[in-house]
């Protein structure tokens, strides 16, 4: 039996084309507008920290193969880890979004801008039930993205995802959109929100934190995760949905915490079965 693909949450991240889908100069997606603007207001993180977060503890088992990926938790150093990923600028005064493994338990937080000017950064709250995290430095006339709607977002449709895999800065791919709301099952907390955006644009190690953008540069999604059994990408990554990671950083940067409403019921997705016991005309909902 094939090994089965691991959900494999990203630390640091890669890119390159996505299997030959680049379309051609006659094809009329223009991806440079985009691009422009989506460079600018990614930025690289770099995090120094004692250990891994009880994120990985929870996720990976402690003879998982796939914990090289990370580092050895088993060994004990007197040295920090040193790990990078990237983020998204959010606002022109400094608040920046980015993933809560990529800064979970940061002693040090350092942000690269696109043009070199390097910030320490300040963790203004973090959310391990999106994987969301907001941090901030002391700048005032950042370039921006602004939010797209991801709830618009369609099926089919064409998306960059920018980021610093490998820090190899500034980097972007192409890809579309596969699937909306995929629910993966990968932060293992109660109360956890999973969601995702589903998209064949190439992202590796350093991409986590990075900007999800439609063709007209509007932030949709933050690339969290990789569907991989090689710790690489290998054909689809995920990323959280604009109008999630908004409220969340919202609620940070006004609480310092997310504010979660409980409806106290639990949902299940049709299915042939339960639309036969249901009598039900249809299997939709």
């Amino acid at each position: 039996m094939k090994r089965l693909t691991l959900i494999i949450l990203l630390f640091i991240v890669y890119t390159s084309n996505i299997n030959g889908q680049t379309p051609s100069r006659n094809s009329g997606v223009d991806f440079t507008i985009a691009a422009e603007k989506s460079i600018h207001a990614v930025v690289h993180i770099k995090t120094e920290f004692d250990r891994k977060s009880s994120l990985y503890d929870n996720f990976f088992g402690l003879n998982d193969p796939f914990w090289d990926f990370f580092g050895n938790r088993n060994q004990q150093s007197m040295y920090p880890i040193i790990a990078t990923g990237s983020g998204v600028i959010i606002s022109e005064d400094g608040y920046i979004v980015t993933n809560n493994h990529v800064v979970e338990d940061a002693k040090v937080v350092t942000v690269t801008l696109n043009d070199k000017r390097e910030y320490l950064a300040e963790i203004v709250g973090t959310d391990p039930f999106t994987d969301l995290a907001l941090i901030k430095i002391k700048e005032t006339n950042l370039p921006i993205l602004n939010f797209g709607n991801s709830d618009e977002v369609k099926i089919g449709e064409w998306v960059l995802a920018v980021g610093n895999p490998f820090n190899l800065t500034s980097t972007v791919t192409a890809g579309i959109v596969s699937a909306k709301a995929r629910n993966l099952n990968i932060l293992g907390k109660s109360g956890s929100i999973d969601s995702f955006i589903q998209t064949d644009a190439a992202v590796n190690q350093g991409n986590s934190g990075g900007a999800l953008v439609n063709t007209s540069g509007e932030l949709i999604g933050i690339n969290a995760a990789i569907a991989s059994n090689t710790g690489s990408y290998t054909g689809y990554s995920f990323a959280i949905p604009s109008n999630i990671v908004k409220k969340v950083t919202d609620d940070l940067k006004m609480y310092g915490f997310v504010q979660q409403a409980y409806l106290g019921a639990s949902f299940s997705e049709i299915n042939s079965k339960m639309a036969s016991e249901l009598n039900l005309d249809e299997i939709k909902g």
